[in-house]
């Protein structure tokens, strides 16, 4: 009796309530020293995804890196508020306390 091959379901939503800036800020807000590839992973998307949204979200001042040998090491200014009209009254650290409690 042949086996039947099993359709592996994807676990990953077509869609989330957060968007990729926020995923990749959490991540380090998290693990401060995290590798753009592991974040990528995290977050399902592509490692130049994370590189460019590292750089807007720096541009914007919502955080800086330094260099700690061979690796970034990021901070995240928590104080800073939320961007859109219906969460501005909101700060980052309101988002990381949520999520990461």
């Amino acid at each position: 009796m042949a086996t039947k091959a099993k359709i592996k379901k994807s676990t990953t939503p077509s869609w989330t309530f957060l968007t990729n800036h926020a995923h990749v800020l959490l991540c380090l807000a998290k693990n401060p020293s995290e590798r753009i590839r592991d974040i990528a992973d995290t977050v399902g998307i592509t490692e130049r995804a994370v590189q460019r949204i590292i750089s807007e979200l720096e541009a914007e001042d919502y955080l800086e890196h330094v260099r700690d040998g061979r690796r970034n090491v990021y901070k995240v200014f928590s104080r800073k508020f939320l961007r859109h009209e219906i969460e501005k009254h909101r700060r980052i650290s309101d988002l990381i306390d949520l999520i990461n409690g």
